[in-house]
């Protein structure tokens, strides 16, 4: 049941330092779409504080994280939630993080949508939504790697494809986030932080 994504031990340190300064101490951090569970093990147990609540649409990804949940024993480790981040329904939950790895480019601009507008209503000012993964730069030359993974992404589904910050910023901004950081990150990744903002 378990499954295993080879770039998960290839960006989990990277990442980890990341979280380590942008994670609050304590409370709840939603990751969307999980996947394999492999990141949901390995940073719920560098982070034994913080409550992990993994999610994904697939079946077969939940069941995966069940495997890898059961074999850890981590207490602080929940079971999977089935979630659609471009479906209206999302758990009405206390949060104080949300964490995305690898989605945004391999699902259709609904999934963006709805991840910026969930984190606008679930998280509490100032807390972090972190995505990690390959995005456009305006004024920065794009590897040749990234465009031959968005050409062959388009080519799987026309809906896919690397999103340009711009426009992940604009959503932001329309859903009450502004992103505070940006990392540059293996293999020609990106971890950028956007935080819930206070009222005007």
């Amino acid at each position: 049941m378990k499954r295993n994504a080879p770039a998960v031990a290839r960006n989990r340190e990277p990442l980890t330092a990341i979280l380590a300064e942008e994670l609050p101490d304590s409370g709840m951090v939603l990751e969307v779409a999980s996947g394999t569970g492999e990141h949901a093990v390995y940073f719920a147990e560098r982070f034994p504080e913080l409550h992990w609540q993994p999610s994904d649409p697939d079946a077969g990804a939940r069941a995966s994280i069940v495997a890898w949940q059961k074999e850890s024993e981590l207490a602080n480790l929940a079971l999977p939630i089935a979630l659609d981040a471009g479906e209206e329904e999302w758990p009405e939950c206390a949060l104080s993080a949300m964490l995305c790895i690898n989605m945004v480019h391999i699902s259709r601009w609904a999934a963006s949508e709805g991840l910026m507008k969930a984190a606008g209503r679930l998280l509490p000012q100032g807390a972090p939504l972190i995505l990690y993964g390959p995005y456009l730069e305006p004024d920065v030359e794009t590897a040749r790697s990234n465009l031959e993974f968005d050409a062959s992404l388009k080519a799987r589904n026309m809906e896919w494809g690397l999103r340009p910050i711009g426009a992940m910023d604009r959503l932001a901004e329309r859903n009450g986030l502004e992103r505070t950081r940006r990392v540059a990150m293996p293999a020609n990744n990106l971890t950028l932080i956007y935080r819930k903002q206070g009222t005007k």
